[in-house]
Protein backbone atom coordinates (compact mmCIF):
# COMPACT_ATOMS: atom_id res chain seq x y z
CA UNK A 1 0.00 0.00 0.00
CA UNK A 2 1.43 3.03 0.68
CA UNK A 3 3.44 5.26 3.36
CA UNK A 4 0.73 6.98 5.51
CA UNK A 5 -0.31 7.66 7.87
CA UNK A 6 1.99 6.78 11.28
CA UNK A 7 0.98 3.45 12.62
CA UNK A 8 -1.73 3.14 14.85
CA UNK A 9 -3.90 6.37 13.73
CA UNK A 10 -6.88 5.83 14.11
CA UNK A 11 -8.85 5.93 10.40
CA UNK A 12 -12.12 7.48 9.38
CA UNK A 13 -14.81 5.58 8.34
CA UNK A 14 -14.58 6.09 4.71
CA UNK A 15 -10.89 4.28 4.80
CA UNK A 16 -8.38 6.35 2.84
CA UNK A 17 -6.11 3.10 2.76
CA UNK A 18 -9.04 1.67 -0.38
CA UNK A 19 -8.41 5.16 -1.86
CA UNK A 20 -5.67 3.78 -3.96
CA UNK A 21 -8.10 1.32 -5.91
CA UNK A 22 -8.46 4.81 -7.76
CA UNK A 23 -5.04 5.02 -8.91
CA UNK A 24 -3.78 1.26 -9.02
CA UNK A 25 -3.01 1.69 -12.16
CA UNK A 26 -0.43 4.73 -11.52
CA UNK A 27 0.68 3.30 -8.02
CA UNK A 28 1.93 0.21 -10.04
CA UNK A 29 3.79 1.84 -13.00
CA UNK A 30 5.14 4.62 -10.18
CA UNK A 31 6.01 3.46 -6.86
CA UNK A 32 9.51 1.72 -6.07
CA UNK A 33 10.43 -1.07 -5.09
CA UNK A 34 13.18 -2.13 -2.74
CA UNK A 35 16.79 -3.21 -2.95
CA UNK A 36 18.09 -6.72 -2.52
CA UNK A 37 19.45 -5.62 1.02
CA UNK A 38 16.43 -5.37 2.40
CA UNK A 39 15.18 -9.04 1.28
CA UNK A 40 19.03 -10.06 3.22
CA UNK A 41 17.89 -8.23 6.02
CA UNK A 42 14.57 -9.59 6.60
CA UNK A 43 16.38 -12.88 5.68
CA UNK A 44 19.10 -12.15 8.79
CA UNK A 45 16.52 -10.85 11.23
CA UNK A 46 14.31 -13.51 10.68
CA UNK A 47 17.15 -16.00 11.43
CA UNK A 48 16.11 -18.07 7.84
CA UNK A 49 15.92 -18.03 4.30
CA UNK A 50 13.23 -17.06 2.43
CA UNK A 51 13.64 -20.12 -0.04
CA UNK A 52 10.87 -22.58 0.67
CA UNK A 53 8.69 -21.04 3.41
CA UNK A 54 5.17 -19.68 3.38
CA UNK A 55 5.31 -16.19 3.01
CA UNK A 56 1.91 -14.05 3.06
CA UNK A 57 2.10 -10.50 2.05
CA UNK A 58 -0.54 -8.25 3.70
CA UNK A 59 -1.34 -5.17 2.23
CA UNK A 60 0.09 -6.33 -1.30
CA UNK A 61 -1.18 -3.92 -3.38
CA UNK A 62 0.01 -4.13 -6.51
CA UNK A 63 2.44 -6.74 -5.46
CA UNK A 64 5.65 -4.57 -5.17
CA UNK A 65 7.37 -6.49 -3.03
CA UNK A 66 5.74 -9.95 -3.70
CA UNK A 67 7.23 -10.34 -6.67
CA UNK A 68 10.65 -10.05 -5.29
CA UNK A 69 9.76 -12.50 -2.47
CA UNK A 70 8.78 -14.92 -5.15
CA UNK A 71 11.83 -14.29 -6.77
CA UNK A 72 13.62 -15.48 -3.75
CA UNK A 73 11.94 -18.42 -3.68
CA UNK A 74 9.17 -18.21 -1.34
CA UNK A 75 5.69 -19.39 -1.52
CA UNK A 76 4.29 -16.44 -1.66
CA UNK A 77 -0.04 -15.86 -0.62
CA UNK A 78 -0.72 -12.21 -1.53
CA UNK A 79 -3.05 -10.56 0.99
CA UNK A 80 -5.37 -7.57 -0.51
CA UNK A 81 -8.28 -5.87 0.01
CA UNK A 82 -8.59 -3.55 -2.47
CA UNK A 83 -10.23 -4.91 -5.77
CA UNK A 84 -8.16 -2.18 -8.12
CA UNK A 85 -4.74 -3.39 -6.68
CA UNK A 86 -5.38 -6.73 -6.30
CA UNK A 87 -6.60 -6.63 -10.15
CA UNK A 88 -2.90 -4.80 -10.69
CA UNK A 89 -1.56 -8.01 -8.78
CA UNK A 90 -3.20 -10.50 -10.47
CA UNK A 91 -2.40 -8.90 -13.98
CA UNK A 92 1.76 -8.84 -12.62
CA UNK A 93 1.80 -11.79 -11.21
CA UNK A 94 -1.09 -14.20 -12.28
CA UNK A 95 0.59 -17.06 -10.48
CA UNK A 96 0.43 -15.72 -7.20
CA UNK A 97 -2.61 -16.72 -4.83
CA UNK A 98 -4.67 -13.43 -3.80
CA UNK A 99 -6.70 -13.37 -0.75
CA UNK A 100 -8.99 -10.93 -0.22
CA UNK A 101 -8.70 -9.55 3.66
CA UNK A 102 -7.18 -7.18 5.98
CA UNK A 103 -4.26 -7.62 8.59
CA UNK A 104 -6.63 -7.50 11.65
CA UNK A 105 -8.67 -10.38 10.77
CA UNK A 106 -6.35 -12.74 8.71
CA UNK A 107 -8.12 -15.82 7.45
CA UNK A 108 -5.30 -18.76 7.96
CA UNK A 109 -5.10 -21.23 10.18
CA UNK A 110 -3.18 -21.46 13.38
CA UNK A 111 0.82 -21.64 12.81
CA UNK A 112 0.58 -21.93 9.29
CA UNK A 113 2.78 -19.60 8.21
CA UNK A 114 7.00 -18.47 8.56
CA UNK A 115 6.59 -15.19 7.69
CA UNK A 116 4.66 -12.43 7.62
CA UNK A 117 4.75 -9.58 5.16
CA UNK A 118 3.80 -5.42 5.60
CA UNK A 119 5.35 -3.61 3.15
CA UNK A 120 4.35 0.19 3.33
CA UNK A 121 1.54 -1.25 4.51
CA UNK A 122 1.15 -2.41 8.43
CA UNK A 123 0.02 1.32 9.40
CA UNK A 124 -3.27 0.96 7.92
CA UNK A 125 -3.94 -1.99 10.84
CA UNK A 126 -4.94 -1.55 14.62
CA UNK A 127 -2.16 -2.93 15.87
CA UNK A 128 -4.04 -4.75 18.31
CA UNK A 129 -5.37 -6.52 16.63
CA UNK A 130 -3.11 -7.18 13.84
CA UNK A 131 -0.17 -8.21 15.69
CA UNK A 132 -2.09 -11.15 17.93
CA UNK A 133 -3.35 -11.94 14.38
CA UNK A 134 0.19 -12.21 13.36
CA UNK A 135 1.47 -14.20 16.20
CA UNK A 136 -1.57 -16.95 15.92
CA UNK A 137 -0.88 -17.32 11.96
CA UNK A 138 2.96 -17.55 12.16
CA UNK A 139 4.43 -20.73 13.37
CA UNK A 140 6.60 -21.16 16.12
CA UNK A 141 10.24 -19.39 15.07
CA UNK A 142 8.55 -17.58 12.30
CA UNK A 143 8.96 -13.60 11.85
CA UNK A 144 6.00 -10.65 11.73
CA UNK A 145 8.19 -8.25 9.15
CA UNK A 146 7.39 -4.23 8.68
CA UNK A 147 9.03 -2.27 6.24
CA UNK A 148 8.31 1.52 4.88
CA UNK A 149 10.07 3.39 1.91
CA UNK A 150 10.46 6.74 3.47
CA UNK A 151 12.17 10.08 1.54
CA UNK A 152 15.82 9.89 3.00
CA UNK A 153 16.17 12.21 5.91
CA UNK A 154 19.71 12.24 5.39
CA UNK A 155 19.79 13.74 1.63
CA UNK A 156 19.25 17.54 1.63
CA UNK A 157 16.70 17.79 -1.00
CA UNK A 158 14.67 15.33 0.09
CA UNK A 159 14.49 16.20 3.57
CA UNK A 160 13.73 20.07 2.05
CA UNK A 161 10.84 18.30 -0.10
CA UNK A 162 9.42 16.70 2.83
CA UNK A 163 9.36 19.65 4.90
CA UNK A 164 7.55 22.04 1.76
CA UNK A 165 4.71 18.82 1.87
CA UNK A 166 4.36 19.38 5.70
CA UNK A 167 3.11 22.55 5.08
CA UNK A 168 1.46 22.76 2.28
CA UNK A 169 -0.72 19.17 2.80
CA UNK A 170 -3.31 18.62 5.47
CA UNK A 171 -2.91 15.82 7.36
CA UNK A 172 0.42 15.16 5.86
CA UNK A 173 3.04 13.83 8.85
CA UNK A 174 6.65 13.03 9.50
CA UNK A 175 8.65 9.91 8.32
CA UNK A 176 10.39 7.45 9.95
CA UNK A 177 8.05 4.86 11.34
CA UNK A 178 9.77 2.06 12.53
CA UNK A 179 10.68 3.07 15.58
CA UNK A 180 6.88 3.93 15.92
CA UNK A 181 5.79 0.44 15.07
CA UNK A 182 8.65 -0.77 17.64
CA UNK A 183 7.01 0.87 20.49
CA UNK A 184 3.78 0.11 19.64
CA UNK A 185 4.43 -3.44 19.07
CA UNK A 186 6.00 -3.47 22.91
CA UNK A 187 3.64 -1.80 24.55
CA UNK A 188 0.58 -3.96 23.38
CA UNK A 189 1.69 -6.05 26.54
CA UNK A 190 1.33 -9.22 24.93
CA UNK A 191 2.84 -12.30 27.06
CA UNK A 192 5.37 -13.72 26.46
CA UNK A 193 6.38 -9.52 25.32
CA UNK A 194 7.64 -9.75 21.49
CA UNK A 195 11.22 -8.13 21.08
CA UNK A 196 10.77 -6.55 17.79
CA UNK A 197 14.20 -5.59 16.04
CA UNK A 198 14.85 -2.20 13.74
CA UNK A 199 16.99 -1.76 11.05
CA UNK A 200 17.42 1.40 8.10
CA UNK A 201 18.97 0.67 4.69
CA UNK A 202 19.22 3.61 2.39
CA UNK A 203 19.44 3.46 -1.48
CA UNK A 204 18.39 5.60 -4.60
CA UNK A 205 17.07 5.43 -7.97
CA UNK A 206 17.19 7.35 -10.79
CA UNK A 207 14.46 8.47 -12.81
CA UNK A 208 12.39 11.31 -14.68
CA UNK A 209 11.03 13.96 -13.33
CA UNK A 210 7.79 12.82 -13.97
CA UNK A 211 7.73 9.61 -12.63
CA UNK A 212 9.18 11.37 -9.28
CA UNK A 213 5.92 13.15 -9.55
CA UNK A 214 3.48 10.41 -10.39
CA UNK A 215 4.91 8.89 -7.49
CA UNK A 216 3.84 12.03 -5.08
CA UNK A 217 0.32 11.74 -6.60
CA UNK A 218 -0.24 8.45 -5.88
CA UNK A 219 0.35 9.01 -1.98
CA UNK A 220 -3.24 8.91 -0.06
CA UNK A 221 -2.85 12.30 1.14
CA UNK A 222 -2.41 13.49 -2.61
CA UNK A 223 -5.20 11.03 -3.64
CA UNK A 224 -7.88 12.52 -1.33
CA UNK A 225 -7.36 16.13 -2.22
CA UNK A 226 -8.14 15.75 -5.85
CA UNK A 227 -6.44 17.47 -8.93
CA UNK A 228 -7.84 21.15 -8.38
CA UNK A 229 -5.86 20.95 -5.11
CA UNK A 230 -2.92 19.04 -5.89
CA UNK A 231 -1.78 19.88 -9.15
CA UNK A 232 -0.54 23.27 -8.01
CA UNK A 233 1.67 21.75 -5.76
CA UNK A 234 2.61 19.21 -7.79
CA UNK A 235 3.70 22.03 -10.22
CA UNK A 236 5.59 23.81 -7.23
CA UNK A 237 7.71 20.68 -6.65
CA UNK A 238 8.53 20.49 -10.65
CA UNK A 239 10.14 23.79 -10.37
CA UNK A 240 11.91 22.68 -7.12
CA UNK A 241 13.51 19.37 -9.06
CA UNK A 242 14.25 21.01 -12.19
CA UNK A 243 16.25 23.81 -10.36
CA UNK A 244 17.74 20.27 -8.02
CA UNK A 245 18.36 18.36 -11.08
CA UNK A 246 18.16 20.88 -14.46
CA UNK A 247 18.62 16.97 -16.41
CA UNK A 248 15.35 16.25 -15.12
CA UNK A 249 16.20 13.28 -13.86
CA UNK A 250 15.98 12.79 -10.02
CA UNK A 251 18.32 10.57 -7.97
CA UNK A 252 15.59 9.37 -5.83
CA UNK A 253 16.84 8.93 -2.52
CA UNK A 254 14.90 6.60 0.26
CA UNK A 255 15.71 5.22 3.56
CA UNK A 256 14.22 1.33 4.55
CA UNK A 257 12.94 1.15 7.64
CA UNK A 258 12.17 -2.42 8.92
CA UNK A 259 10.89 -3.75 11.82
CA UNK A 260 11.37 -7.75 12.72
CA UNK A 261 9.33 -9.43 15.29
CA UNK A 262 9.87 -13.54 15.72
CA UNK A 263 7.03 -15.83 17.26
CA UNK A 264 8.85 -17.77 20.29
Amino acid sequence: MTDEPPPGTARPAADPALSFDAVAARYAAARPGYPPALFDAVEDLAGTSLRGRRVLDVGAGTGIATAPLRDRGADVVAVEPGPGMGAQLRTALPGVPLVRAVGDALPFADATADLIAYAQSWHWTDPARSVPEALRVLRPGGALALWWNVPDPDVAWSAAQERRLQERLPGYHRHGVSSEAARLITGLGLTPAPTPVVRRLHWTRRIPVDLHLAHLASRSYFVVLGPERADPVLADERAHLLRAFPDGTVVDAYAVDLTVVRRP
